[in-house]
């Protein structure tokens, strides 16, 4: 009996992984989210190569993950810095989430290296600074969704092919 399923190849991770999943990626935007801009500052806050690194920042900028912003220093030439994009921005859940599940399987003995808190943007003092998570949370608004009460079904977009 046949059965048909989504096309494999028409997904949304695969696409999100070939914009990120490249090794120095997603810890480039990491550093960008924690206020690196310059060349120099990635270079040095992640000991990454320099053509390496200029690579993944072209691949994240033709991507829109990052714009280059012109600036120049008093007698320098003009260089380019790296501004997170609003879909850039839009990976620190997923960066948050990697956190989380890398404290929960893959930390130290001591424990996590680095903790998320909350704090309010408008104002310092009513910051809770609580530890900030990742939770599922369908458009019902049924939240602390487990994992096995997940599942994917075909979307809008979906492609079918014919399977064994």
């Amino acid at each position: 009996m046949e059965t048909r399923r989504i096309d494999p190849v028409n997904c949304s991770v695969a696409r999100a992984l070939s914009v990120v999943g490249e090794r120095w990626s997603l810890l480039i935007v990491r550093e960008a989210l924690d206020g690196a801009r310059r060349f120099s500052e990635f270079q040095a806050r992640l000991g990454i190569a320099r053509n390496l690194l200029a690579t993944r920042l072209d691949t994240l900028v033709a991507a829109g993950v990052l714009r280059r912003v012109p600036y120049q220093e008093p007698g320098d030439r003009q260089r380019h810095a790296y501004e997170l994009t609003e879909q850039g921005l839009a990976l620190r859940p997923t960066l948050v989430a990697l956190l989380e599940w890398g404290d929960n399987y893959l930390a130290d003995q001591q424990g996590p290296s680095v903790i998320v808190r909350h704090r309010s943007p408008d104002d310092d003092t009513s910051s809770c600074d609580e530890p900030v998570r990742v939770v599922l949370e369908c458009a019902g608004g049924h939240g602390h969704l487990a994992p096995e009460d997940i599942y994917r079904a075909p979307g809008p977009g979906a492609r079918f092919i014919d399977a064994p």
